[in-house]
């Protein structure tokens, strides 16, 4: 199963990048749309970070394990 990293990337910071270097697998673009929505939800929910103000600000950029960027995703896609 291919493995895909969400770093989370939040603009009005100057060292607004947090990379992942975990990643996880998913077996399918359709699921790994559907996992960096709902990983984009949970966090609006749930998280408190310092730094970031505004979740809306924030987006992933999903690369694959040769670090190519496949998707990114503005958390306002996800907060609809």
């Amino acid at each position: 199963m291919p493995r895909y990293f969400l770093s989370l990337r939040y603009r009005d910071n100057g060292n607004g990048f947090a990379v992942d270097e975990e990643g996880d697998e998913l077996p399918d673009p359709g699921a790994l749309r559907e996992h960096v929505l709902d990983t984009a939800r949970d966090l609006m929910r749930f998280a408190r970070v310092d730094g970031i103000r505004n979740w809306r600000d924030c987006a992933f950029e999903v690369t694959d394990e040769s670090g190519n960027i496949v998707m990114t995703l503005p958390f306002t896609d996800a907060a609809g």
